[in-house]
């Protein structure tokens, strides 16, 4: 499965597309370092919660450059795993149904109407994750497993189970989902993004096309990539070929720690061009602990519609939700928020950034401009609603 959507003015001017391009939503798999484990047999029903600590630096697997990828493929592909997920459409039917004549007329032909004007359709599509957790905790894509209600996993040893969802967040498109094994599983543990250089190795994993797992390489391009997709995006550039059916799986440097869960490529045809997108593990780790724990992500949120004010610092404020946190601390339209505590705002993105962290309950200092003049103002962050998405 994956979902085209087509650029925006803005995205084409930005990556200098002149030709009608797509970002495809692909459905990544992706192989985890694959720890050592005892044997034993472990409670299906134990709940645990996966720690977001990185792992210290480790001594690569593949030394002086990859000559060969192969021990690390051997190390991490027991905990690559294949998502199938399905579910039945019902589709109305046209008007336009024929009645055989020995119906017409009968009791029956009603009932046939209401059989023919809905047709049960079953879809089916596949992606990838990775298992973080002996006891089956599954990092994947928001968009992997959709709304659908069926989502089986399958093993490296060719072992089929049944998955729950067990939290998603859409802003930043991961979700955790979990299977319940009598042994425990190979799992992997994740590196810390923020010592990953531009230029550095990385080696993916995944389903493309549902062929099964496969591994790719290549570098990271770029970091900090924003592709227009929500207020969050701030991912890695990767070059390693990936096409649909690898998203949710990881990228992880050549000691086998997860650095990136693959997300998105950007292609005209549906296929790899060699530019990727990865959420690098110091976003997508913490989430999907907090996913483990609540099952979803409390935001901060001030009840504001902003505006970039073209030629004056900060964010201006175009309109206010009459029952937010902002209207309560007497903040008005037109004001120009410039400093939130000692973050200063040059941007939607980074107003919208720095308030989310926020903790609802807690208070952010606005530094606010208004008729020439430099006030300060207190505001209670509140809980950003499920639907709002700006």
């Amino acid at each position: 499965m994956f979902v085209p959507i087509e650029y925006s003015n803005r995205i084409k001017k930005k990556l200098g597309l002149n030709l009608k391009t797509y970002l495809i939503i692909v459905l990544f798999n992706f192989p985890v370092y694959a720890q050592d484990i005892n044997k034993k047999d472990i409670e299906p029903s134990k709940t645990v919660i996966p720690s977001d600590t990185f792992t210290a630096s480790a001594t690569p697997l593949v030394e002086n450059g990859p000559l060969t990828f192969s021990p690390l493929v051997k190390k991490v592909v027991p905990a690559v795993v294949n998502i199938s997920v399905s579910q039945n459409i019902y589709t109305k039917q046209s008007r336009n149904i024929h009645i055989p004549p020995s119906l017409k007329g009968t009791p029956f032909e009603k009932e046939f109407r209401q059989r023919q004007h809905t047709r049960n359709r079953r879809v089916t599509e596949a992606g990838s994750g990775f298992i973080i957790d002996p006891h089956g905790i599954i990092v994947t894509n928001t968009h992997v497993i959709g709304t659908f209600n069926n989502i089986t996993v399958y093993l490296a040893n060719g072992k089929r189970f049944t998955a729950k969802v067990i939290g998603n967040d859409s802003l930043t498109d991961i979700a955790v989902i979990k299977i319940d094994s009598d042994h425990p599983l190979p799992y992997v543990q994740w590196g810390d993004s923020r010592k990953v250089e531009v230029g550095d190795w990385i080696l993916a994993a995944g389903n493309p096309f549902g062929l099964g797992s496969s591994v790719t390489a290549g570098i990271v391009s770029a970091r900090g990539r924003d592709i227009g997709s929500s207020p969050f995006d701030d991912f890695f550039q990767l070059d390693a070929p990936m096409n649909p059916g690898n998203s949710g799986g990881p990228s992880f440097n050549l000691a086998g720690q997860v650095v990136a869960l693959n997300t998105a490529i950007v292609s005209p045809t549906g296929s790899s061009v060699g530019i990727g997108f990865g959420i690098p593990s110091e976003i997508a780790a913490p989430i999907v602990t907090q996913l483990c724990k609540t099952g979803f992500i409390d935001r901060g949120w001030l009840g504001v519609t902003l505006e970039e004010d073209s030629g004056h610092n900060g964010v201006k404020i175009i309109d206010l939700d009459l029952d937010g946190p902002a209207y309560k601390a007497k903040i008005k339209i037109n004001d120009r928020v410039e400093l939130i505590d000692d973050q200063h705002v040059d941007t939607i993105r980074t107003f919208i950034k720095t308030v989310a962290i926020a903790h609802p309950g807690s208070n952010l200092q606005l530094t606010i401009r208004r008729n020439k003049k430099t006030i300060k103002l207190d505001v209670t962050v509140g809980h950003r609603p499920k639907d709002d998405v700006e």
